[in-house]
């Protein structure tokens, strides 16, 4: 363009006739001063949103929350989980939906519990000597500054969202619905107290659910432990208690010696082959003398007699016979040191055991293990033994180890595995009952809020049945089973994930024996144990609660709820509701009020069920499941129609983040240094359902892409300046092959990122996007188009024609990644168009089919590649300094169209082109042929047929104004600085002057 350190003839100074592009958007974002210049402008602009969509009688899409845990600052997974809803309400706007998301905070639960307990100690005062009143005040004290902060850092990323209306499960509303939806379980026969093992966690002294409990690496003692038979029926060989030899012991093996003394039977595998060993040696040369001795004799399974052996240092043995367990019985390993251990240990056929591992035979505690309870009550047992209290401590009734605990929950060993497992592997030795013992690293369950290790305990708790017909004829399992299958699922691995977990699952437990939470509110007949069904006591405790909170349940006497029923028949159930019961009811209190069949006639209607619920791919077994068994037990079907899941953020290595080990990417920070757009860029590019990763390196990365569409935009902000109606170009027909090219990948695009966005596939929107930009347009269209840009007549139709494209491509890109990067496309949209109201409200610009343009995409697929061959040709005669510029040179293209080579004409691809145009230089001609043997060409086997040769026109008359070496320079005598195209241009410029 013209050049300031050119002398012209005419001595003219040719650049202010030059139509360089013009914006005042900057080059640099300053995203982290700006975003919250375009937030104030926004006020509600959720509200605004829905009321405009209202107005336009859209169609209601429902994105129903997920809860986040209201306890400090938001972290990575937060921001990933918020921006992805976001991507799904902002492209639902844009798509012309009205869209119904309330945000959501779950707020009861054991890590407040936790912190509110640390506070009190820090006052001196311990939880037993706080009321429970003042005690659940504190939590919710806590929780509400939660949600205060974690609200407006979740504003500060971008987050539109009915944050006017945002629910908590601790508001007082919240918690009446709550209990309302656990009493349609207590009246419809789905409720059930009853006693077995479960998960139990002593550091927390409260029963776990699956959800709520994790599995990481944990070392184990292992033992073997000899049960001495004692009892054996008819069919078994006379000699096998005969008093010439030694009396046989069932080997068991196991990893938690603590359950040692609440062993009250052995299981078999029916279909396993066992046989009668007798030791004949042992080892030698050991440092130790080993437990077992030469003619001691065990039963084992055949297939891991040789692993005992081992393990107990036997180097010899004899196989004596078969032997089969049905009917022996053995005596208790500690029986000859207390005799409260005098009872008899029964064989019992089992199918949980296999000889995969271990001795054949399971040490069964019916009040520590799921399998033990249920083999012992498959054989008409009733009696289960408490050994353990809620502190992890056997009971003062243990025999030999009273007051010992199994885990510490107190002072710095919190957590850790107590004396227990010691004291009953020396009391077994005492005995003369352990054969062998060792150690193992293993999955071990843990309390997932504690990391603590958990155990299973014998407790009388509440459940929810799964298996128990209803008035349908279908198990809630079954509904759960059924409504699995009508979901969609994103991704669809998902649903064989839940599928499988609720194909297994065990009885819902949900209650709890802690202090911060919904209660289970109700009363149970002390006589009957039943729970009372009373419509009218009912509607008085909902009532109660939505009044006063859940707190009244424990302060206001039982008569107040019980009207004419004797209080002193009834007990009040003061356990609290698993917090994934409270959570799995949202729908019932954030959705059910404002349906149209509720009567809701508002400004927020919602619908029922939700047509998405979005959480991390954990929530298969946490919120997905427990909303999926919430609706199906009091509804009939799931509370969603779909269902989508993200994966775990990971830092850049792959590996977990952790505080301890500094690898923690903090969300605020991004925010604070380099702007929300760019995190929220970083979650559109990842492929979310997979785990992702983060870290400088990566997020320089999403840097660099976010300025290549900043810059798009800008340039398309500069080169639109002073574009109006007047000048747009109507008639498809006038536009020249590129343009009906550019047009083409707009109507391509549009169809893709309207199905992206459907399929909530975000990535699908960004990438294609960026490569157009990258590709499509800076790389051909901006490129080849700026001197007809530049310096083009303003009414010439060439001209007229880019400016229109540029007008479509910039309406279309601020709407397509208004979802994603809504603050940068909001600011270029209001740069260019600052009384037309927010970008945000914007839906995507309908595409003309007639833009649709498969002649032009195949020719224009072969043009850029022939293309690179120029380029190429052009950079080796820059390279070797035989030209300046490309406008320095002439090109003569040769393209050979032999037909038994390539099937097609090449040269037909450039018809209607300007080759000067297209290549950047002054000059270009097209010949058909192969070409001199030195022309340039490319190795590129899609482009063997083109070949380059450059010619430098340095000798050429330049134009002052757009630098090309045309043989027209000067032949206008008003301008004899000139081409006749700038000629024409100046002049029409200088008559308006004028």
């Amino acid at each position: 363009m013209a050049d300031a350190d050119t002398q012209t003839p005419s001595g003219r100074d040719y650049r202010d006739t030059v139509f360089l592009p013009e914006t005042p958007f900057p080059m640099r974002g300053g995203l982290p001063k700006k975003e919250p210049e375009i937030l104030a402008q926004w006020g509600d602009l959720y509200g605004h949103l829905r009321s405009l969509r209202q107005s336009q009688n859209a169609p209601l899409y429902v994105l129903h929350d997920g809860p986040p845990y209201a306890n400090g600052d938001i972290h990575i997974g937060h921001a990933l989980n918020k921006t992805l809803k976001d991507f799904v309400v902002r492209s639902r706007f844009l798509l012309g939906y009205d869209v119904d998301y309330v945000p959501g905070w779950d707020c009861h639960g054991l890590p407040i519990e936790w912190k509110i307990e640390e506070q009190f100690r820090a006052k001196g005062r311990r939880k037993d000597e706080v009321s429970k009143e003042e005690f659940r005040t504190a939590c919710r004290e806590y929780a509400g500054k939660y949600i205060d902060l974690q609200r407006d850092q979740f504003l500060r990323l971008g987050i539109t969202g009915d944050f006017a209306n945002r629910y908590a499960t601790m508001d007082f509303t919240s918690e009446a619905a709550i209990v309302a939806e656990f009493h349609k379980f207590k009246n419809s026969g789905q409720l059930y107290r009853g006693s077995k093992p479960v998960m139990w966690s002593p550091v927390e002294r409260t029963a776990l659910a699956d959800a709520e409990v994790e599995y990481h690496d944990h070392v184990s003692p292992t033992i073997w432990v000899k049960f001495p038979v004692v009892g054996a029926t008819d069919s078994h060989p006379d000699d096998l208690l005969a008093f010439r030899t030694a009396t046989p012991s069932i080997v068991i093996w196991t990893t938690t010696p603590w359950t040692i003394p609440a062993n009250r039977a052995i299981s078999y595998g029916p279909e396993i082959n066992y046989g009668l060993y007798e030791v004949t040696a042992l080892e030698e040369g050991l440092d130790y003398e080993p437990w077992a001795k030469p003619g001691d004799r065990f039963i084992l399974a055949d297939k891991l007699a040789e692993e005992v052996f081992k393990a107990a240092k036997i180097a010899a043995w004899t196989r004596v016979y078969d032997i089969d367990p049905s009917g022996l019985e053995c005596a208790h390993p500690l029986a000859a040191l207390d005799s409260g251990y005098g009872f008899s240990v029964p064989l019992l056929a089992g199918d949980h055991v296999t000889d995969d591992a271990g001795t054949g035979f399971v040490h069964t505690a019916p009040g520590h293990g799921a399998d033990d309870f249920a083999v012992w009550l498959a054989h008409g047992h009733r009696e289960v033994p408490d050994t353990v209290d809620p502190d992890g401590a056997y009971y003062d009734h243990v025999p030999l180890f009273a007051g010992l605990k199994v885990l510490e929950t107190e002072g710095k060993k919190t957590g850790k595995f107590g004396p227990a497992n010691g004291a009953v592997m020396e009391k077994l030795i005492e005995a003369g009952n352990l054969l062998a013992r060792g150690r193992m690293e293993h999955s071990y369950p843990h309390s997932w809020r504690s990391k603590a290790p958990i155990i299973f305990r014998n407790t009388p708790q509440w459940f929810i049945r799964m298996d128990e017909e209803l008035e349908d004829g279908a198990t809630l399992r079954d509904r759960a089973l059924n409504a699995i299958d009508a979901t969609a699922f994103h991704p669809a691995a998902g649903k064989n994930r839940i599928r499988s977990m609720v194909e297994g699952r065990p009885d819902w437990l949900i209650s709890r024996q802690r202090a911060w939470g919904t209660p289970l509110a109700m009363f149970v007949d002390r006589q009957t144990g039943q729970p009372l069904h009373d419509p009218e006591v009912d509607a008085r405790i909902v009532k109660a609660v939505a009044e006063g909170g859940a707190d009244v349940w424990f302060s206001a006497p039982d008569a107040d709820f019980l009207g004419a029923h004797d209080p002193e028949r009834f007990e009040k159930v003061t356990d609290i509701l698993d917090v994934w019961f409270d959570s799995g009811s949202t729908h019932a209190f954030t959705l059910d009020p404002r349906t149209a069949e509720s009567g809701y006639s508002g400004d927020r209607p919602s619908h029922w069920p939700a047509d998405l619920y979005l959480e991390g791919s954990d929530q298969h077994r946490g919120w997905f499941q427990s909303s999926l068994l919430e609706g199906c037990g009091t509804r009939g079907r799931a509370p969603f129609n779909a269902v989508l899941t993200h994966g775990f953020t990971l830092d850049e290595n792959g590996e977990k983040m952790s505080k301890s080990r500094g690898n923690t990417t903090d969300p605020l920070t991004i925010i604070k240094e380099s702007g929300a757009d760019i995190l929220r860029l970083w979650v559109a590019l990842v492929d979310y359902s997979d785990d992702q990763r983060i870290g400088k390196q990566i997020l320089q990365t999403t840097v660099d892409a976010y300025r290549k569409l900043r810059n798009t935009v800008r340039y398309l902000l500069g080169a639109l300046n002073g574009f109006d109606e007047a000048e747009r170009l109507t008639d498809y027909d006038q536009f020249p092959p590129l343009e009906k090219f550019i047009l083409h990948r707009l109507w391509e695009l549009d169809a893709q990122v309207r199905q992206a966005y459907a399929e909530y596939r975000f990535q699908d929107v960004v990438r294609p996007v960026l490569e157009f930009c990258s590709g499509d347009l800076s790389a051909l269209y901006f490129d080849v188009r700026k001197d007809s840009l530049y310096c083009d007549r303003p009414d010439s139709i060439k001209r007229r024609a880019v400016r229109t494209v540029m007008d479509e491509v910039f309406s279309r890109l601020t709407a397509w990644l208004a979802p994603l990067t809504p603050f940068t496309m909001d600011e270029a949209w209001t740069t260019r168009f600052p009384d037309a109201g927010t970008n945000c409200a914007r839906v995507i610009p309908e595409t003309p089919v007639e833009w649709e343009n498969a002649a032009e995409a195949e020719r224009w697929a072969r043009v850029v590649e022939i293309r690179e061959v120029v380029t190429g040709a052009l950079e080796v005669a820059r390279r070797e300094k035989t030209i300046g510029s490309s406008l320095d040179a002439k090109v003569t293209l040769f393209l050979d169209d032999t037909a038994d080579k390539i099937g097609f004409d090449p040269a037909s691809y450039f018809d209607g082109l300007e080759l000067d145009e297209l290549f950047i230089t002054s000059q270009a001609e097209l010949k058909k042929g192969i070409g001199p043997s030195d022309a340039f060409k490319l190795a590129d086997i899609n482009v063997y047929y083109a070949r380059v040769v450059i010619d430098p026109l340095l000798d050429a008359p330049k134009c002052a104004r757009s630098w090309r070496r045309v043989p027209d320079v000067g032949s206008d005598a008003d301008y004899p600085d000139l081409s006749a195209r700038d000629a024409d241009a100046v002049r029409w410029l200088d008559a308006r002057k004028a």
